[in-house]
């Protein structure tokens, strides 16, 4: 019988351990807000087509206002 069973705790730690370096463009339209697109640093084109994050005007805030 295989034991197909987790330890969550070296999966979040694992998890946890992982950095992801980031890389920014700022996306500029005349006829809608700007964008800022995030993406891997070490991403392929291929990977590029599905690994981004998009954020607009609304999805920053002060980082001050965090601490």
């Amino acid at each position: 019988m295989t034991d197909n069973t987790h330890d969550v705790d070296t999966s979040q730690s694992a998890l946890e351990d992982a950095s992801i370096e980031l890389d920014s463009v700022t996306i500029q339209h005349s006829d809608a807000p700007n964008e800022c697109a995030m993406f891997p640093r070490d991403a392929s084109d291929i990977e590029l087509m599905t690994n981004w994050i998009a954020a607009h005007d609304d999805g920053f805030v002060r980082l001050e206002s965090m601490r």
